[in-house]
């Protein structure tokens, strides 16, 4: 399993988890956005001229020339994720994601959107008593 960008219906806010821990705490599951594959990027380089050590006094040229590049949508930085840490608890399961975009947005998702029952969820270090009733 992988931590994917889960973008929220209606709204600009996301929530970065893995698909099966966030859909643990949902009423209806949350599918994780599609990432475009990764490709090859190709670049031309004009010519230009190198020094082959400090203090070189004839510089070689280096021809133009292609170079390729790889586009990796999905690509992170280490096991950093982007945005703000929340913590979902329903007193038998606690998990951790991040999300990006307004509090309010996500709030209001989750309040929509999860099983019946009381989910604490805490964020910016405050806590939200969300309590769903059973239709």
């Amino acid at each position: 399993m992988a931590i994917t960008r889960h973008s929220l219906p209606g709204t600009t806010a996301a929530i970065y988890a893995e698909t099966d821990n966030i859909n643990y705490f949902l009423s209806t599951p949350l599918e994780a956005d599609t990432v475009v594959g990764i490709s090859n990027g190709e670049a031309s380089v004009s010519t230009y001229t190198r020094r082959r050590y400090v203090g070189d006094a004839t510089p070689i040229n280096v021809s133009s020339h292609q170079r390729q590049y790889l586009i990796d949508p999905g690509r992170r930085n280490g096991n950093a994720t982007p945005g703000r840490e929340m913590i979902l608890d329903d007193g038998t399961e606690k998990r951790s994601f991040t999300y990006v975009g307004s509090w309010l947005q996500v709030h209001g998702f989750l309040t929509a959107s999860l099983k019946p029952g009381l989910t604490k969820c805490y964020s910016e270090s405050a806590r939200y008593d969300i309590s769903v009733d059973a239709n």
